[in-house]
Formats: structure tokens, C-alpha cells, sequence
């Protein structure tokens, strides 16, 4: 193909990024066009999404995009963290914001669910990790709270590509995060909506990444650049578009997609949910050509992030990058402290939650003024590590799989320091990865779409692993 051009919009919980793919026969660039902040709003005791925010950046951001495509835009795909969703009005229209995950209110939510659903059929049915968070979790909160259960719901990546004119559905990637999907048929599970009282109506439709959703409508359609522009849902979860941004065929290798979230895993063939699976709590999420995303949760950059929000009120001016160089020259701590800790996926006071923690491991705590930032910084990135290599090793005991490389993408790939931590406590040869993965994963499906004229069907990871590597730097 001679010309391609495509926008892929990449949403995180801090930022949200807009950016240009360009592939003129023989080279492909990426160029961001568009970054806009993020992050859940406060009201009335929970935490919510502002739509209007994200949808406004958008649209700025595709504006912008289209003053600089040379010829027209083919594509609009959007990924983004899972588990959230929009509550849908008989109109089509958001009944209100949607929640953030973070929010408190599914805490009482999982132990009612599996009062309905034992944890081990859970498993069996979904081979999804057990996080309060779930869809699953969110849903049934919301029962509890008195929403008619026949309410529709689109996952906001979905929602967002279905407010810019494309057909309302969940994409395949995404739609496993939910733990409400079948892992054998692929399809959502009647078991687990009838148990637990939901309705399957209110899903919508589960399509492969790769789909065609539709032609892009609106203002943005009488700009030239768009008059054609097809809305095709990539792998909507951010992770799924982070690892299709990788472009190694072998089955060696590991990854950490490392952001706010810390993803380590694996590519498998098939699911597993064996009992060894289940005890160490890994999931078994969706991928590129019915593939399967090996992998657990670990809490990332959430907890410097929230120190650093903190340290910035007490008057910190210091950067990341000063506060990495600073650790780099410290010796490393004696301790490490669980960092997936119940109490640090809450927001607010993270540097006491934190040395609460560093107690229960046998350390002193971390003074909480601003002159201690690099030493929390150090203990945080320290602890980071030695939890990859206890994840990783787990990894190879449940899969049989001896690894060879581990690929950091996303933001973590420019942390040397931690990439260093990393590969002293694994063994493993790192090897960075794009710090934009997601988005390069994003648009590689995108093209991959376009140029093979996939929609039903999905498309082949070997065409997005080729689109991928043309995107690699």
C-alpha cells in the first residue's frame, strides 16, 4: 500500500494522547499531535470520569490531526484501561459519569457476588483475576444501588469510537476484563449473568479488534481529511494494543507493560485455568486472533504518582527524571514492601500507606516530608522489581515456560534505573519496547484492518506484528 494515514487515540487514567500513524510505502512515523490531562473528579463521596473532558480532547486532537495529514485519514481507533463503562439512557445518552474504578463502592460487591457464584467456577468460566474492580463487581454494585438492571453499558473506549458515529459494542480484548466472558466460547457467559442477575441484553455485542465499526459522523466529517474516515475498534484495552505493539513472533519472552498498572505476563496459545492458575491469581485475558494475554496486575507508577501529588502540595519542584537520578546514586533498601497491598489502591496519603506497609515488612518507616522523596522513591522502584521477578517466577512455574527476553513497554521503558532493578532481580535480558506501545499497537491493527479488509473476522497477529515492527522507533 502506497499512503496510509490513521489516528489512534490512546486514554489513561493521567493523561490522553492523540497521535498521527503515517506509513508512506517504505517507512512509518507516529507523531503525537494532541496530549490532554485526565483523571477521576470528586462528587458527593465518589469518584468519577469526566466524558465531556475525554470526548472534548478528542475531538481537539483529531482537529488538529487533520491539519496535518497530507492526504485523507483512513482510521480513528481508541484503547484505554479497562473495566469502566457508561450507563446508557433508552436514548442512547449517558445517564451520568461514569465511575471510576478506584471508587470504594464495589468493596462489599465481591464477597456478595460470589455468595451467587463460588470463586472457583468464577474461574473456571472466565479464568479472570479476582479484582474488586471488575466489571462484574461494578454492575452488581450498581443493582445494589438501584439502577434497573436491563441498563445498556458500553466499556468507555467503545463508548467513545460509538460517540463519534460507530456501531455501540465491546470489543473482544476489552470485553474479557469484565469477568463476564466465557473463556472457551468467547463469548459472554448466560451462567454468570443469570447467578448473579444481570442482564444479557444490556451487553452489547462482543466483535474481534480489528472490526469496522462504521463511518465517522458529525462537524469532524466535513473536514476533508474525514469524509471517509472509517472508526475501527483496535484491541480496546490498552493492554491488548500495548502487547500487539510488540513484534516478536517467538514464544520466549515475557513483558511488563508498565504504567499507572504494572501488566506482567505472557502470550498463550490457549487459556489457562488450571488450579495452579487460579492460586496465584492470573487472567487469562483476550488477544489478537483469539491468542490469550497471560497475566496478573501488580500496582506501577500509581504509587510514586500519588506521592508525588502529595510531595507537590508540600512544595516538592523536583521532576521524575531528577527524582530517578537521585535514586540511581543511593544504595538499594534493605527491605521491599508488598506493593499490591489492598491499601495502596486506594488514592490519598500514599506515603503513609506506604510506610504502613514497610512496617509490616520488618522496616522503618520513610519520614513523610519532602526532603525524603528520593529515599520513598527508591524503597517504590525497589519493591516494583523484586514483585516483577516474584510474578515472573510464578509465571514459569504455572506455564512450564523458560523465558529468555522481557519486554518493557509503555512509560516504565524510560525509567533506566527501575529497567536496571529489573533486570538484576529477574535474570532476564530487557529489552525496551516503545513508551508509546499502546498507541503503535493501536495503529498497527488499524492497518493491518485497512489493508487486509478485515471486519467480522478480526485480523491475523502475524499482519500486526509486521505493522508493528514498522512502527518501532
Amino acid at each position: 500500500m502506497n499512503h496510509l494515514s490513521s489516528v489512534a487515540v490512546d486514554l489513561g487514567a493521567g493523561s490522553c494522547r492523540v497521535s498521527l500513524g503515517e506509513w508512506d510505502g517504505s517507512q512509518g512515523s507516529v507523531r503525537l499531535v494532541h496530549r490532554f490531562a485526565n483523571g477521576p473528579v470528586e462528587r458527593d463521596g465518589h469518584l468519577y470520569w469526566d466524558l465531556d473532558r475525554m470526548a472534548g480532547g478528542i475531538q481537539e486532537g483529531l482537529w488538529r490531526a487533520a491539519e496535518l495529514a497530507p492526504e485523507s485519514i483512513g482510521s480513528i481507533g481508541i484503547d484505554g484501561w479497562a473495566v469502566d463503562y457508561v450507563r446508557l439512557g433508552s436514548d442512547g445518552k449517558p445517564l451520568d459519569a461514569p465511575f471510576c474504578y478506584r471508587d470504594p463502592r464495589t468493596e462489599a460487591a465481591m464477597p456478595e457476588v460470589w455468595r451467587r457464584i463460588p470463586p472457583q467456577r468464577l474461574y473456571e468460566l472466565t479464568g479472570i483475576q479476582f479484582l474488586r474492580f471488575n466489571t462484574l463487581y461494578q454492575l452488581y454494585a450498581d443493582q445494589i444501588d438501584g439502577l434497573a438492571p436491563a441498563t445498556r453499558w458500553l466499556n468507555i473506549p467503545e463508548y467513545l469510537l460509538y460517540y463519534l458515529g460507530g456501531a455501540p459494542v465491546s470489543e473482544y480484548t476489552n470485553a474479557t476484563h469484565t469477568q463476564l466472558v466465557d473463556v472457551h466460547t468467547r463469548d459472554w457467559c448466560d451462567e454468570i449473568f443469570e447467578k448473579v442477575g444481570l442482564r444479557r441484553a444490556a451487553a452489547p455485542s462482543i466483535v474481534q479488534p480489528g472490526t469496522r465499526l462504521g463511518k465517522l459522523s458529525g462537524a469532524l466529517q466535513t473536514l476533508a481529511a474525514y469524509r471517509h474516515t472509517e472508526l475501527i475498534a483496535p484491541a480496546c484495552h490498552d493492554t491488548g494494543s500495548a502487547v500487539a505493539g510488540i513484534p516478536d513472533a517467538a514464544s520466549d519472552w515475557a513483558f511488563v507493560s508498565s504504567g499507572t498498572w504494572s501488566l506482567v505476563g505472557t502470550v498463550l496459545d490457549e487459556a489457562c485455568t488450571s488450579e495452579a492458575a487460579r492460586a496465584e491469581n492470573f487472567t487469562n485475558e483476550g488477544g489478537i486472533g483469539g491468542r490469550v494475554r497471560f497475566l496478573k496486575n501488580v500496582n506501577g507508577m500509581w504509587l510514586l504518582e500519588e506521592c508525588l501529588r502529595e510531595w507537590r502540595a508540600q512544595g516538592y519542584s523536583g521532576g521524575l527524571p531528577e527524582l530517578i537520578a537521585e535514586c540511581a546514586r543511593r544504595p538499594l533498601p534493605r527491605v521491599s514492601f508488598a506493593v499490591d497491598a489492598p491499601d495502596l489502591l486506594l488514592p490519598g496519603q500514599m506515603p503513609a500507606r506506604i510506610n504502613k506497609e514497610i512496617e509490616k515488612a520488618g522496616g522503618e518507616p520513610i519520614p513523610e516530608g519532602v526532603e525524603h522523596a528520593p529515599e520513598m522513591a527508591n524503597l517504590i522502584f525497589a519493591s516494583l522489581a523484586a514483585r516483577y521477578a516474584e510474578v515472573l517466577n510464578a509465571l514459569t512455574r504455572v506455564t512450564g515456560r523458560e523465558f529468555r527476553r522481557l519486554y518493557v513497554v509503555g512509560g516504565g521503558s524510560k525509567n533506566s534505573y527501575l529497567n536496571r532493578l529489573i533486570e538484576e532481580r529477574t535474570g532476564l535480558n530487557v529489552v525496551l519496547g516503545a513508551a508509546e506501545s499502546s498507541t503503535v499497537g493501536n495503529l498497527a491493527i488499524q492497518f493491518a484492518s485497512l489493508e487486509d479488509g478485515a471486519n467480522g473476522a478480526g485480523v491475523a497477529p502475524d499482519a500486526v506484528a509486521r505493522w508493528a515492527a514498522r512502527f518501532q522507533g
